[in-house]
C-alpha cells in the first residue's frame, strides 16, 4: 500500500495534502498560476520530454488540481485520475479519448439529459455508433455487442429514475468481450459505491454535485485503469477542458466531510421516502433502499447506503407538478443537486427536456415525476414542506 493510501478511505481524504511550502502551512495554499518555472534549461528540456512529473502549466497539471485527484483516486480505488472543469466534460472526454470513427459505444438508455446529447448529436459527427439498452433488462445486453462495440457506458442510480444495475454483472461481460466499462458515479460517490472493486475500468462523476456539497463550484473527475487515463490525459492536455485550481482546492477541502455528509443525507433520505410511502397524493415513491425499489437486492450488494435521492410521482400529472413545485417553502427549485440545500426539480420540463416524449416515457420520466435532492436540514423540516406542498398540489 502507497503512502498516501495507508489509511482508510475517509481519513485519505482528509489527509492527503500538497507537500508543504517553506511558510509551513496547515491547510494547502491556493496556486493560482498559469505556468510554472525552472530552475535551468536542461530541467525545462526534461520536463517537456516527459522525463521528469514537474509541472510546466495549469492546463497540464497544477498541485491542487493533483491533490483533489489523489483523493479522489485514493476514494474509488483507482490507479490514475484527471480532472476537468465540469462533469459534463469528464464524460466527453472520457468517450472522445477512448472511442475513434467506426467505434460502438453501448448505453443505458437512463442517463442524463446532456450526456443523451452528446450520445445521439455529436459522437455520430465523428463516426461514433451508439445503441441503448434498458438497465432492467440486464440479460439482454450481451446480445446487442457488436464487433465494433468498445464501450459500455451507465449510470447506476440513474438519473433520475434512479434505475439500478449490477456493475459486476457488467463487468464480467465488458471483460468477455474486451470492452471498457464507463460507469458515472455521480449520485452513489465512492462513499456509497465503489464500482471499480465491481470491475468497472474507468469511473466518471460531476464534481459539482454531491462531492462538492454545497453547491459553490463545477467539476468533474475521470479515474481508472492508468492506461486509459493516460489517453484521457493526453486528449485534455491538447484540448484544455482543465479544472480551475481554486475548484480543486475548494473540491478537495468538500472531500474531507464527504463521508459525514453521504451518512447525514442518505439516512434523511431513507426516513423522507418511508415517510411519503403511501400518501395520498402520490401513485408511487422511489429510493434505492425502500424494499419497493425493483433493484432493491442490488443496492443493498453494492451500496452501503441509498444516497441523496428520492423521486415520487404526483397524482395529476404537470399540472400537480407545478402546483407542487410553486407551493414549497423551504426547499429550493434550482438546477442542481447534492447541495447542502434540499432541492426539488421536475426534470420533465428541465434536465431532460430535450428528449422527446418517447424517449422520457421509456427512461421513466413521466410529467409528474419529481425529483427531491434532500440536504442537511433537519429532516422533519424538510418533509414538513413537502407535505404541505402535496396537499397544495391536488387543489386544482
Amino acid at each position: 500500500m502507497s503512502k498516501e493510501n495507508q489509511y482508510q478511505p475517509e481519513t485519505n481524504a482528509v489527509r492527503i495534502q500538497t507537500a508543504r511550502t517553506n511558510e509551513m502551512e496547515h491547510s494547502t495554499p491556493l496556486f493560482l498560476t498559469s505556468s510554472f518555472c525552472f530552475d535551468n534549461a536542461e530541467e525545462m528540456r526534461a520536463t517537456f520530454a516527459d522525463e521528469t512529473d514537474f509541472n510546466i502549466y495549469s492546463r497540464f497539471s497544477n498541485p491542487n488540481v493533483d491533490e483533489f485527484v489523489q483523493k479522489m483516486c485514493a476514494l474509488e480505488g483507482a490507479e490514475a485520475g484527471y480532472a476537468t472543469a465540469s462533469g459534463m466534460s469528464a464524460i466527453f472526454a472520457s468517450f472522445m479519448a477512448l472511442l475513434k470513427a467506426g467505434d460502438h459505444v453501448l448505453s443505458a438508455r437512463s442517463i442524463f439529459g446532456s450526456t443523451h446529447t452528446v450520445i445521439t448529436k455529436f459522437l455520430p459527427k465523428w463516426g461514433i455508433e451508439s445503441s441503448y439498452f434498458d438497465l432492467n433488462d440486464p440479460a439482454g445486453i450481451e446480445a446487442m455487442i457488436k464487433p465494433n462495440t468498445r464501450m459500455i457506458f451507465v449510470e447506476t442510480p440513474s438519473n433520475p429514475g434512479l434505475e439500478i444495475i449490477d456493475i459486476a454483472l457488467l463487468a464480467e461481460i465488458a471483460n468477455k468481450h474486451n470492452i471498457i466499462l464507463n460507469v458515472d458515479n455521480c449520485f452513489a460517490t465512492p462513499v456509497l459505491q465503489r464500482p471499480i472493486e465491481a470491475g468497472a475500468h474507468i469511473v466518471t462523476h460531476s464534481a459539482t454535485k454531491w462531492i462538492d456539497g454545497q453547491g459553490r463550484v463545477l467539476g468533474g473527475a475521470i479515474v481508472g485503469k492508468k492506461e486509459l487515463i493516460k489517453e484521457i490525459y493526453t486528449f485534455c492536455r491538447s484540448t484544455g477542458p482543465a479544472m480551475s485550481p481554486f475548484n480543486a482546492w475548494v473540491l478537495s477541502k468538500s472531500l474531507e466531510t464527504l463521508h459525514v455528509r453521504m451518512e447525514r443525507h442518505s439516512d434523511s433520505a431513507l426516513k423522507l421516502a418511508q415517510a411519503l410511502e403511501g400518501n395520498p397524493h402520490l401513485t408511487s415513491v422511489k429510493y434505492p433502499f425502500l424494499t419497493s425499489h425493483p433493484q432493491y437486492e442490488i443496492a443493498r450488494k453494492q451500496m452501503s447506503g441509498g444516497g441523496g435521492i428520492v423521486c415520487f410521482e404526483l397524482k395529476g400529472g404537470l399540472q400537480s407538478g407545478v402546483r407542487f413545485l410553486n407551493g414549497l417553502k423551504l426547499l429550493s427549485l434550482t438546477a442542481n443537486l447534492g447541495d447542502s440545500r434540499s432541492i426539488a426539480s421536475h426534470p420533465a420540463s428541465t434536465t431532460h427536456a430535450k428528449l422527446s416524449d418517447a424517449e422520457k416515457a421509456t427512461v421513466g420520466i413521466t410529467p409528474g415525476l419529481i425529483r427531491i435532492s434532500v440536504g442537511l436540514e433537519n429532516i422533519n423540516d424538510i418533509l414538513a414542506d413537502i407535505e404541505q406542498a402535496l396537499n397544495l398540489s391536488s387543489q386544482g
